[in-house]
């Protein structure tokens, strides 16, 4: 449902920053049907390119809005990472071999994707005002009210002109690491700052002995220091060097540097770097606000964090808070949604932040602030133990597909209550990612339950109930009673997932047959008594309950859902 425009109002929200993540989030919210603004300070899409990868699981939230498919027709597919420890091969990771859709790890360009996210954005009927910068904000209960001033053509440090007011409902803060909406908001923090290491970078075109396929990244861990070779769209390769500073100069280095040193690191002499289009160095800080959202103001991506480097995760990560921010601004604004609903994206991306934070910096301290002996310990463990690489970096989720929100005020598990242990321990929880599986539909085509999750109808912010009758022949009647439950909320979509009982051939819910049972297994529910799972715009499980309890279901919408706000079409 689109909402109506308010003209007292010049947008409902006002995404300020046009990176990744605010171009990703303006588009979330075109795509829910919501009145969006883009204001951006820089006049030109930066030539090099920082953030340039992503994971299976950011993949997955991006295709549910309808964008993954243009980002992938310019990148590279990532299937398999090889290590060398100490000039040691360890087994290479399938990082491909993962249960997901998008397995392969897209590799581009973050000039690449802003391009591609522009275009994209463009064709759902929004601009990227460029040119423009905050320079203050208010908000009341109401809404809030930005200060934009004009930047200088010949000088994007200075702004000319009078600035302009402008009014939204809803502003959403994705304008970097020294986000001025952050520190206004009274939310900025000091960062760590990691002493005695720098990095040094050159993307160009490689040509040495090993394989320079554009589907494998490699790592190499040596004396004080940690190297990477990624590919970079366009035929190049980025080369990075974590390493100790001693008696490395405070200047962006040169290519024959970088030669050089990448010769020395992989142990290649005839390794050959030319066409460099960046050469760069950088130093390391990080941290997290204590909050991601104040009043009606949220923050995504680096406005909330300053994210070491090490997996790519920190655009990944904003791009979860995209997507999260954009359905639960639509619930609102469309009169759908109880206050929790916009209350839990702090509580949710707050607290996933503050835990990648800790991630990143034991993997940053183990992969770069090692000694003599964690070496010999490390080229030790290497021999007996084929995952040392993910071992090291303090994770084996790369892909964020383990993202979840237990803790969320979302989440709501009654099928775990006491000594009512409905479930056992492979069980996928309330705040977990839902997972896909095969399934039949009624018209015997094959279909995955992705499908019938994620924005149903390619313009919704909806909700999908799943009715797993738990191959009991006898269950139609309390699954039906179930789906008949949520009919006030017509953004809640039912779904029956039948395994053993025979289907009327008039249910109100769309049917899905699992005869063999591979749904109810992949949510931890084979050989247990019927459930029903609610599955959140995000692909989150939001709560869990036995079939026979409907009227917990009826609580739990109630507690979370406004009656009325139109259908999700």
């Amino acid at each position: 449902m689109t909402a109506v425009a308010d003209t007292s109002w010049d947008a409902d929200v006002i995404v300020v920053g046009g990176g990744p993540v605010g171009l990703s989030t303006a588009f979330a919210l075109a795509h829910h049907g919501v009145q969006v603004r883009l204001l951006e300070q820089r006049r030109q899409v930066l030539p090099h390119s920082r953030a340039n990868n992503l994971w299976a699981r950011p993949q997955e939230l991006l295709h549910a809005i309808g964008l993954r498919n243009a980002l992938a027709a310019q990148a590279y597919r990532i299937r398999e990472v090889n290590t060398l420890v100490l000039g040691e091969p360890v087994d290479p990771v399938r990082i491909a071999d993962v249960d997901s859709p998008f397995p392969e790890v897209l590799y581009s360009g973050q000039d690449v994707i802003e391009t591609t996210l522009a275009e994209q954005l463009q064709a759902r009927g929004v601009t990227v005002e460029r040119g423009r910068r905050l320079v203050g904000f208010e908000q009341d209960d109401d809404g809030v009210t930005l200060t934009v001033a004009e930047v200088d053509p010949d000088d994007e440090q200075r702004t000319v002109g009078q600035p302009q007011t402008l009014h939204c409902r809803y502003l959403v803060a994705a304008d970097g690491g020294d986000s001025l909406v952050r520190r206004q908001l009274g939310l900025d923090f000091e960062p760590e700052r990691l002493p005695h290491v720098m990095n040094r970078q050159v993307d160009a075109k490689l040509s040495w002995r090993r394989a320079t396929d554009f589907d494998k990244l490699w790592f190499f861990y040596y004396r004080k220091g940690f190297c990477g070779v990624l590919p970079v769209w366009g035929g190049h390769h980025r080369l990075f060097f974590l390493a100790d500073d001693e008696g490395v100069p405070e200047r962006d280095p040169t290519l024959e540097e970088m030669q050089a040193l990448a010769r020395e690191v992989t142990g290649d002499e005839t390794l050959t770097l030319t066409d460099p289009v960046w050469l760069t160095h950088s130093r390391f800080q990080h941290g997290v606000a204590a909050h991601y959202a104040q009043g009606r103001v949220l923050l995504a991506g680096d406005a909330g964090h300053r994210n070491l480097p090490n997996g790519g995760q920190g655009m990944n990560a904003g791009l979860h808070d995209a997507v999260a921010a954009a359905w639960r601004l639509a619930m609102v604004l469309q009169g759908r949604a109880q206050p929790v609903v916009l209350d839990s994206y702090d509580a949710e991306r707050g607290g996933e932040h503050r835990a990648l934070d800790a991630r990143q910096r034991r993997g940053f301290h183990n992969s770069v602030y090692r000694g003599r002996l964690s070496d010999a310990a490390m080229s030790l463990a290497a021999k007996a133990v084929p995952t040392i690489s993910t071992l090291i970096q303090g994770t084996d989720d790369w892909q964020q597909l383990a993202v979840a929100y237990p803790e969320s005020p979302l989440s709501e598990d009654r099928l775990t209550n006491g000594l009512r242990q409905l479930v056992g321990s492979d069980a996928v929880r309330a705040g977990a990612r839902a997972p896909d599986a095969p399934v039949i539909a009624a018209d015997g085509g094959s279909t995955r339950l992705f499908d019938h999750l994620y924005n149903p109808d390619g313009w919704t912010c909806g909700w999908a109930l799943l009715a797993f009758d738990g191959r009991d022949d006898t269950a139609l009647p309390v699954l039906q009673q179930a789906c008949r439950a949520v009919q006030s909320w017509p953004w809640v979509r039912p779904r029956l997932v039948l395994s053993a009982a025979t289907p009327a051939g008039d249910e109100a819910a769309v049917l899905l047959n699992d005869l063999d049972g591979v749904a109810h297994a992949a949510y931890g529910l084979a050989g247990q008594p019927p459930a029903l799972v609610l599955v959140r715009p995000d692909g989150h499980i939001a709560f869990r309950a036995p079939a026979a309890e409907p009227a917990s279901l009826l609580a739990y919408c109630t507690r979370v859902f406004k009656t009325g706000g139109g259908s999700a079409g």
